[in-house]
Order: structure tokens, then sequence, then C-alpha cells
């Protein structure tokens, strides 16, 4: 199945259902077909070809899930580009991508123009008025579900972005996992406000269009905004980061929306903290922690959040997992044993898999062997055969010779009252190597230094003396990627203003 097929059967379907409502064009199925056929023909006008990649640097919302889709009915490639890129960033991936065109709207017009080189650039008004005048109708041919769908850009914590391909066969069946993992209904109404450069804000998108449900679009997040949105327009089904979970529970009116019975969150680990907060204030049916990756969308899946806050489940619909010795080179065969910490790593054979990084030989190298996608995630298997992801090979501190990972640190640091948020890593330290440090923000209206203190008395309370920090620095802000994801390195590499710190005597 290609994804223009999938709206188009849709469309078919429910004509007059509610399709894409919230922020900006309000279409139903059979307008919103219409839409993509004539953005697809405006695209074709302007010189792209089946197979072409067409870069999009948009900020969010109908035009980006319109200008996607419309590429897919195309046969081109849509290569969505992340708002928090550089420009530096931006200028690599469009020439990394061989983009054809790029798409801009007014809000990175400036930081398009100064990446696109030699690539055309059009605004996304031009590319609306061009698409004005060609006709509605399917183009005389679509694309095979061995395609090339979209190019997704990994972040560049570590180097270069790269590029992740997938096929309209791995979208499309990623989209079917997800509706089923999550248990989405027909008609479900979505939030569409994860970021599009992202795979789970594709994931919204697609799965919304395979169980005709409504997507409702926000261009970008904001807490009461999303509120007003949830309300409104009785949205049923959330999936997010847990950063967003947590600025939604700090406006007060989560428990407000009374259609809201599903909830599911991926990209970072969750608290027990926040799962208990969720649980009492929405009352899910439905709760699911989904563990996967841009390459290959599900790992495992934890079906009830309520019942083992932060486990990560067993294999998804499609996935085989297993786990490895965690050294480098490890075979798919070196397998640990119970209770014993891994590497998780996913069988290739999944039809939610790419076929292997942009252009990266070296890339492929590192992370695919013998048929298995090496995640670099630590995990433990309980005796229920469920896993419990410990974190990552690259973030794992080794202090007097003891490897400490930062997500078990983290999750009992979150709960002291004086602290907002939490990100621990190792900073170097002559006697220990590597000295578990935490990074907190202050609750509202706690001096740093107080906070700090009290953070660092907590741990003691609650931790093992191994993995009590030796220091504790109060920060403005925690650093994240656009969705989510903490950036360790940042931290580790001294980009950060102590406002008050406290030390282990």
């Amino acid at each position: 199945m290609d994804l223009g097929t999938a709206l188009r059967w849709a469309a078919e379907r429910y004509p007059q259902r509610p399709a894409v409502r919230g922020r900006g064009r309000h279409l139903s199925y059979r307008e919103w077909d219409a839409r993509t056929d004539r953005l697809a023909r405006a695209l074709a006008a302007d010189g792209v070809r089946p197979g072409d990649r067409v870069a999009l640097a948009l900020t969010g919302g109908e035009p980006l899930a319109s200008l996607h889709l419309a590429a897919q009915k195309l046969g081109a490639v849509s290569v969505p580009l992340s708002t928090r890129f550089s420009a530096d960033e931006l200028r690599y991936c469009v020439s990394d991508s061989a983009a054809r065109l790029l798409v801009a709207d007014e809000a990175n017009a400036e930081r398009a123009a100064a990446a696109a080189g030699e690539v055309a650039v059009r605004s996304v008004d031009e590319v609306d008025a061009r698409a004005e005048r060609e006709p509605d109708g399917a183009l005389p041919t679509g694309p095979a579900e061995t395609d090339v769908s979209v190019m997704l850009y990994t972040s560049g914590t570590t180097g270069r972005p790269k590029g992740v391909p997938r096929t309209h066969r791995a979208e499309h069946s990623a989209a079917v996992a997800h509706a089923v993992q999550t248990q989405q209904r027909a008609g479900e109404v979505v939030l569409g406000v994860m970021p599009m450069f992202h795979t789970m804000g594709l994931r919204t998108l697609l799965t919304s269009i395979v169980v005709g449900g409504t997507w409702v679009a926000q261009p970008a997040f904001d807490a009461e905004e999303s509120i007003e949105l949830i309300t409104e327009e009785n949205v049923s089904s959330l999936y997010l980061v847990p950063t967003i979970f947590w600025s939604l529970l700090r406006t007060g009116s989560l428990s407000e929306a009374r259609a809201l019975d599903r909830l599911a969150y991926a990209g970072a680990a969750m608290t027990p903290a926040l799962a208990e907060r969720l649980v009492a204030e929405v009352g899910p049916r439905a709760f699911v922690n989904h563990f996967g990756s841009t390459e290959i969308y599900t790992f495992t899946i934890g079906p009830d959040v309520a019942a083992k806050p932060g486990c990560a489940g067993r294999a998804g619909m499609f996935s085989r997992v297993r786990l490895v010795a965690p050294e480098v080179g490890a075979p798919p065969n070196a397998l640990v044993g119970p209770g014993e910490q891994g590497q998780v790593i996913v069988s290739m054979e999944s039809p939610e898999a790419f076929g292997g990084y942009w252009q990266r030989p070296d890339a492929d190298a590192k992370s695919i062997r013998d048929g298995w996608y090496y995640t670099g995630d630590l995990a433990v298997a309980d005796e229920d055969g469920d896993l419990w992801v410990s974190g990552r090979v690259d973030d794992m501190i080794n202090s007097g010779g003891e490897n400490i990972y930062p997500d078990e640190i983290e999750a009992a640091l979150v709960r002291c009252p004086a602290v907002d948020d939490v990100c621990v890593v190792g900073l170097p330290d002559e006697r220990w190597g590597h000295a578990v440090t935490a990074f907190v923000v202050p609750a509202r209206d706690t001096d740093p230094v107080a906070a700090a203190e009290k953070a660092m008395a907590y741990a003691r309370d609650v931790l093992p003396a191994l993995k009590q920090p030796k220091r504790v620095i109060a920060v403005g802000s925690i650093p994240r990627s656009g969705v989510g994801k903490t950036l360790r390195r940042t931290l580790v590499a001294g980009e950060f203003t102590a406002l008050g710190e406290a030390a282990r005597g």
C-alpha cells in the first residue's frame, strides 16, 4: 500500500467526515484528497519528478501535512526538516538529500534562502496559488510500495545528521501497527502537534488517515492552546513526549478533557511520577509506552503504563527483539542471561524497518549487523519477559570502575518537591574518572541554591551511595531537541549557566 492510495481510499469511505481540524484549514476527507491532488500537480509543474526529493522547511500544521501527502501522490520523496536545525545543519541536509525543490513558510523563509544554495526555493503561498489553478483528480501514475516515501534526518547530537529513507511499505506498516498497538478506534480524534520532521508526528498523521480519524492541527506546541484544542475538538487520543505531558498537566486543565481516554508516549523515558499523575487526572482506558526509532518504528510496546509504569514491554506486532552483550561488535547470538543488562537489537526483517542510511556506509556498518539493527539502547528483561530500558550505551557513566545509568537516578530525583526537571550525566573527575552529576531545574519560587541542596539531601534518602550525585547543579532549563529528547552532551560539553550548586562532602 502506498500513502497516496491510503488517503484516496479513506476519502472514498468517508468523503464528508472531518479529516483536518484545529488551527488553519478545516477539510473533509474529500476536500483533503482533492487539495493534495492539486498540490501534487503543482509540484510536478515546478519540475518535481517521481523519486526527486522535496525539502520542506515549514513549522507544521495543515500546510506541511498536505505537502507531505502531495509528495506521496507524485511519487516524490518528502524531506521534512527540523525547525531546530542551525543554518549550517539545514544547508547540509538540503545538499545531502540532493533536493530538487525547497518549500518554506514565512517563519523559515530567511533560513531556507540561506541554506538553499542552487536549489530552487518556493514559498508555501506560491505553491498554494499554483495548486489552485490545477485540476482535481489522481495523477496518471503513482508510486510502488517499495519506493521511498520520506527521508527523515536524525538529530545531529553526534556529528552530522543522518538521512533515514523509509519506503511507502514501511510507513504504512508502521501506521497500521501504531493503530493496533495504541488501540486506536475508527474515527479517532488526535492532536497533531508533534513535529512532522520526527517519526512521532508522521505516525499521528498517517494513523489518523488509516482509521478514518480527525487530525487536529497545532503547528507549534503551546500548552494553553493545546488544552483549548483538546477540549474544543473533543480530542480522544494523545501521542506525545513526556515533556509535553508535563506541560499539559501544569495547566491544571487536563482533567477537563472529557473525550480524552487514549494516551501513548515515546521519544524519552517517562518517570513513574508522571505516569501516576496522568492516570489520576485522565483515567485513560488505554495508556501505552511505544519504544522505537526513526529507523525501525516499533521495537517494543508497553501496553499498560498504569500497571507497569516505565516498562517498555515486548516486541511489537511486526517486530523481533533480542538483548545481546553491550560490548562493541557483539554478534546477534551473544544473548544475555535472565535479569542481565543487554543491548536491544531489532530484526531488519520488520516491514517497519528502513533499508540503511542515506549515503552513509559508515553508519550502516556501525548499526546494522547480520540482519539486525543495533539500537544503542540498554535494557533488562523482567520475570514476565518485559523489557525495562535502562539508558543508552553512550550515556553510561563509568565512575570509580562501576557502570551507572542516568535514567534510574533521574526517575528518583524528579520526585523531589524542590525540582521541576532533572538530567544526570557524568562529568570528568580526577578521582572517579567521571562523577555522577545532576542538573536540576528549581521548582517555581525555589531558590536555585536551596533547590540543589534539597535535591542532594533527597538523593541521600532514596538512592544507594554509588548512585548518589557527587554534584547537583541548578540550571534554568534542561537542553532538549525539538521532540523532547534530552541533549546530555550539551551539558557534558559545559554549555550551561549554573544558578546554584551543592556538592557531596
